[in-house]
Formats: C-alpha cells, structure tokens, sequence
C-alpha cells in the first residue's frame, strides 16, 4: 500500500517471468525422431506438463505434500526433454522447498512455477517449427 496525500492507494504486483526454450535440445529432438514424430511427442509433452502443473496447484491446496513433491519432480524430466530449462529449475525448487517442509516456499515456488509453466507452454507454442 501506499499513502498519497491522506489516501492509501494498494498496488498490485504483477510479476513476469522471462522463459526461453533451449533450441539445440528441441533441435536434436526433431532430428533423432524426424518432424512428426517430434511434433506427436512435444504435443503430448505440453499437454503432459499443462495436466501436471494444474495438479500441482490441487494438490497444493489439498496440502498434499507427498504428491506434490512426486508431481514437481515428474515436472522436471519433462520439462527437459522439450528444453524448458527454467520450468526445470523451478520444478526443483518447489521439490527443495517441500524437502524442506517449508510452507511458505512451497506456496511461492509455486505460484512461480504456475507462472512459468504458462509462459512456457505458451513459448513452445508460439515458435515456428521451422526454427528447430
């Protein structure tokens, strides 16, 4: 909050998070699999991670923390494998952060990893297959 004259005025904080898809991971992806089937598995992989980052945020608020963690860590093999570096550190952090039964982590690293997760799926999307 913020005081202007004899006013509070609250801002809101939206914070962003600037994520890039590693070209030379993808790149060899489509060149071991060929151009359909590296289209199938990067398909079925956003998918795959838009599912698990949704269930993450269920079992959050179900305070799941066994699940949670098993789900965050699955995150992280996945992510790699399309190249999504700081989806991948992220998914680490929010598994360190229950490792470490700290609570207030857990729910910041995952409102970052939702964050990221988004802007991910959207980044893999937007890129020309021709750019592989």
């Amino acid at each position: 909050a913020v005081l202007k004259g004899d006013k509070m005025q609250v801002l809101q904080m939206r914070p962003t998070e600037q994520v890039c898809v590693d070209q030379v991971r993808l790149g060899s992806l489509y060149a071991q699999l060929g151009e359909v089937d590296a289209e199938d598995v990067v398909s079925r992989t956003m998918d795959e991670l838009a599912l698990r980052i949704s269930h993450c945020d269920r079992l959050f608020h179900a305070s799941n923390w066994r699940e949670l963690r098993k789900n965050s860590r699955s995150l992280i093999a996945i992510a790699d494998q399309v190249g999504l570096a700081k989806l991948t550190t992220v998914a680490h952090d929010v598994t360190k952060s229950i490792d470490q039964n700290d609570q207030v982590a857990v729910a910041a690293t995952l409102r970052r990893l939702i964050r990221v997760g988004e802007r991910s799926l959207t980044a893999i999307l937007d890129m020309p297959a021709s750019s592989f």
